[in-house]
């Protein structure tokens, strides 16, 4: 690394403007990153890690904010230093993009939704690199597969809605590192990505980093992938720094008392060896947790047999279907009451699909699911409608679940007004009930969506799921996006509610050491279909499927000694899950390789 810093930032202030009065998002902040090395931010939400990302691209005025102090200085690669925070727009539109690229942790929002991929992935290389139409396409296609995404070319013609949120994150990753900036800012780049294809991003980011002097400040909650990354790492609380060090430092002697608390949060591959039934986390500050593990019964509550489900693709002038995206096929399993399934695979295996099946979301076009002795496929609508009062599901995004025009219990009663279980004048201390069972004050009943962070409105959409008393959760990545102190509190409370009311979930997740936490049985997919199911206990210390191992091992681990390269990933391209009509796929073979658990042998697998 060279002795002149790429970029620093000199007691940094942003301030907002609110009806309360102005709010401080930074104070006092400064740091430095060098060129070749990685500067990890971490901190939880409002610490203050994003605004200081925002303001380093000069984007946090345009989100409400004021850079009310300090210096903002980069190194140009012709120009020499510049101050940021001096520069107009003119100025900041050239270095926006060319020479510092930015990966933004929400990709639905940043992705321009009425603009194919490939506009918006070639905009910056024909302003930056100046390519012509047919250079600038064929660079994105290369970067798309940097980035691991099956089928560029047919990628490039899609919109973002088309796409998975894993690929949509592959897609803002790819953008960004399009023109080989000086500084990369990546603000939780691999928050909604599996393990597999993290590793492979991180590995990449590694390896440009080396081969081109570029700088990298990655800022993240996921300490397993500060451990992996980082250089050097700056603590941030409440928009202040309160610790800074070299990443072996922090990690072997943390000074301040977040810091400590922060890296004993981290759920571990391997905590949970030994153990058959799940048992509740150690929050930070807390002792040893003494509850009992939860076992759950033997009792089949949903049973999944061949369940198919399949895509049209049309083209031409008259939208003829003339292939498939086989999206989940012959998936089978069953849940039993008071216990998790886990679903576990890389994005679009088919984990979100399946579970979206089995409640009806979207229809799928053979097999069975069968709820506590209703088929539930062959319901009729009113059928259906009443069906549902067993069965909610837990969305990935709670932002975009909750309507932001309505406040909180307003949102958390409409099921009730739905579905008439309770009289009308017991309903607001239901809900209010609700807030208690998720650990909301009562005052946030009136109070709307966009007043809460993350980990408060994922309890909404909790208390959401519980107010018809379901028997079956399907959670598809509920707790993928939250902070580690507050994804062991959500946590907690989804596996105390299971102990007291027998919940039964399907918990749909990437995260393998959360999995690994909460669950009782375990189902690996890959390319729509399971290849490896058995107990949790099995899977993961006996893991058997080539695929399963691949998983396992891409995990970061939150220890700095133990970095993986890039040489250590050994995954296989992701064969198109598209098939021509008319094309049927081999059934599922298993074989048994111990009670309960089984690896799928026939040719389709991995």
């Amino acid at each position: 690394m060279l002795d002149s810093p790429i970029a620093r930032v000199e007691k940094l202030g942003v301030q907002f403007a609110t009806r309360g009065g102005p709010v401080h998002g930074v104070e006092d902040v400064t740091f430095e990153v060098n060129p070749g090395e990685t500067l990890c931010i971490v901190g939880e939400s409002g610490s203050g890690k994003s605004v200081t990302s925002l303001a380093l691209m000069r984007l946090v005025e345009f989100a409400g904010g004021d850079i009310t102090q300090g210096r903002l200085l980069f190194e140009r690669e012709a120009g020499g230093q510049v101050d940021l925070v001096r520069s107009d727009q003119a100025q900041m539109r050239s270095i926006r993009g060319g020479e510092i690229g930015m990966i933004f942790q929400e990709p639905m929002t940043a992705l321009n939704p009425v603009f194919t991929i490939g506009r918006q992935l070639t905009e910056g290389l024909r302003l930056h690199e100046r390519l012509g139409r047919h250079a600038a396409r064929a660079r994105a296609v290369e970067l798309l597969q940097e980035v691991r995404i099956p089928e560029p070319e047919r990628r490039l013609g899609q919109y973002p809605h088309e796409l998975s949120g894993g690929m949509r994150q592959r897609v803002m990753i790819a953008m960004a590192m399009a023109c080989r900036p000086r500084l990369l800012i990546a603000d939780e780049p691999t928050t909604a990505l599996d393990v597999t294809i993290q590793a492979e991003i991180l590995a990449l980011i590694d390896r440009l980093k080396q081969e081109t002097g570029m700088a990298v400040i990655f800022i993240t909650h996921d300490m397993a992938v500060v451990a992996q990354m980082a250089d050097r790492v700056v603590v941030m609380l409440n928009g202040r720094k309160v610790e800074e060090g070299e990443v072996t430092q922090i990690f072997a002697t943390p000074q301040h008392d977040y810091t400590k608390a922060l890296l004993a949060a981290v759920p571990k591959l391997g905590d949970m060896r030994g153990k058959p039934y799940p048992e509740l986390m150690r929050l930070p500050g807390q002792g040893p947790t003494h509850s009992e593990p939860i076992r759950g019964s033997d009792r089949p509550f949903l049973t999944v047999h061949g369940l198919t489900t399949r895509f049209p693709v049309k083209t031409g002038l008259f939208r003829r279907t003339t292939a498939y995206v086989h999206a989940v096929e012959d998936v089978s399993f069953t849940l039993n009451a008071g216990r998790t399934l886990a679903l576990v695979g890389e994005s679009g295996c088919g984990k979100s699909t399946a579970g979206r099946s089995v409640l009806r979301l979207m229809e799928p076009m053979a097999g069975k699911v069968e709820l506590d002795g209703t088929d539930i496929l062959s319901l009729g609508d009113e059928a259906l409608r009443r069906a549902r009062i067993e069965m909610q599901m837990i969305f990935q995004d709670p932002f975009g679940s909750l309507n932001p025009q309505r406040t909180l219990g307003a949102q958390v009663a409409e099921p009730l007004h739905n579905y008439p279980l309770l009289p009308k004048d017991e309903i607001a201390d239901w809900v209010a009930t609700l807030f208690d069972r998720v650990e909301l004050p009562r005052s946030y009943l009136n109070r709307y969506p966009h007043e809460l962070s993350g980990g408060q409105r994922q309890r909404v959409a909790i208390a959401r799921a519980l107010a018809l008393k379901p028997k079956l959760i399907v959670a598809d990545e509920a707790v993928s996006a939250l902070d580690v102190s507050v994804q062991a509190q959500v946590l907690n409370l989804m596996m105390e509610l299971q102990a007291e009311l027998g919940l039964s979930y399907l918990f749909i997740s990437h995260d393998m050491a959360v999995v690994e936490r909460v669950s009782h049985d375990v189902a690996v997919m890959y390319l729509g279909r399971i290849v490896e199911r058995g107990p949790r206990m099995a899977v993961f210390e006996d893991p058997r499927h080539p695929y399963t191992k691949a998983l396992l091992q891409a995990v970061p681990v939150a220890d700095p000694s133990r970095r993986r390269v890039e040489r250590d990933l050994n995954f296989r391209p992701i064969p198109s899950p598209i098939h021509p009509v008319g094309y049927e796929p081999e059934p599922s073979v298993y074989e048994e390789v111990s009670p309960g658990h089984v690896v799928l042998t026939s040719e389709c697998g991995y």
